[in-house]
């Protein structure tokens, strides 16, 4: 097989970090998700937990409390830490899609490597409302009703996010290449109509 890098977009609790490193495993790729935090937190030297607080988020007004020497420094002075982590994280995608078979979760990897058609492959996975507030329910153990609220943030931020960056909407399927909701077809039948498509 040529070589080939996928990008999954997800709604929360429908399973695409899952299906993304289930994909990874099978096909032998790298697998990227948080790991592009840790990169961009060993690279500029900023701590993995500031970066990963402001992760798939819009950018905001705040600044990251930095020490005087990295306020200083012109390349953070006045720019949101969710800039930065995106500039970051864009230049990680970039360099791995040039050097290596990968699955890329979130973060905007699809509009990214708009450019990349010939070895990209887009998804997105999603799930009605209610399966996946039971999905992550089962996952945390947390109450109904936080559950709820929790999925209807982490959507909105990561809708907000992905819009803010590629100004273009999350949930236009027309910019994909295959949109699965996992409430219907299993891990493993998502794995083999990847394979297929590959």
């Amino acid at each position: 097989m040529s070589k080939c890098i996928i990008t999954i977009n997800r709604m929360f609790g429908s399973g695409g970090r899952i299906i993304g490193k289930a994909l990874a495993e099978e096909l032998g790729f790298k697998f990227y998700d948080k790991e592009l935090i840790e990169m961009a937190s060993k690279e500029k030297n900023i701590p993995f937990d500031e970066f990963a607080r402001v992760d798939e988020k819009k950018a905001s007004q705040w600044l990251y409390p930095v020490d005087y020497e990295l306020q200083m420094n012109p390349e953070y002075h006045f720019v949101p830490m969710n800039d930065v982590l995106y500039d970051l994280q864009k230049k990680s995608i970039l360099e791995a899609a040039d050097k290596e078979n990968c699955v890329i979760v979130g973060r905007c990897g699809n509009y990214i490597l708009k450019d990349y058609k010939d070895k990209h492959i887009s998804l997105f996975i999603y799930a009605p409302f209610e399966e996946r507030v039971k999905t992550v329910m089962a996952r945390t153990g947390r109450e109904e009703k936080s559950v709820r609220k929790m999925v209807k943030r982490t959507d909105k931020e990561r809708r907000a996010y992905y819009e803010y960056f590629t100004d273009t909407n999350w949930l236009d399927m027309l910019q994909y290449d295959l949109c699965i909701n996992s409430s219907t077809v299993s891990k493993e039948q998502i794995i083999q109509m990847v394979k297929k498509l590959l």
